[in-house]
């Protein structure tokens, strides 16, 4: 499934703590464990590595949007 890079990292940053940038991107499972999960804070430090992994070593393509495999 390809989504807006842009997106993804807003998404990642602001709502990572519930797991809302998985759920765009259609990583459903990951999703749910970060939703279950979000009172220990590690799901936060999990996005935001996520986050920043998207930005420096996930090229977009020429509309902007990344790629994202099961």
């Amino acid at each position: 499934m390809k989504v807006n890079k842009v997106i993804y990292v807003v998404l990642a940053f602001i709502l990572g703590w519930c797991g809302i940038h998985k759920f765009y991107s259609n990583q459903l499972l990951q999703g749910v464990i970060h939703l279950i999960f979000f009172w220990t804070g590690i799901p936060y430090i999990l996005a935001i590595i996520s986050g920043i992994i998207t930005i420096f070593f996930k090229p977009a393509d020429e509309d902007g949007l990344i790629s994202f495999t099961k």
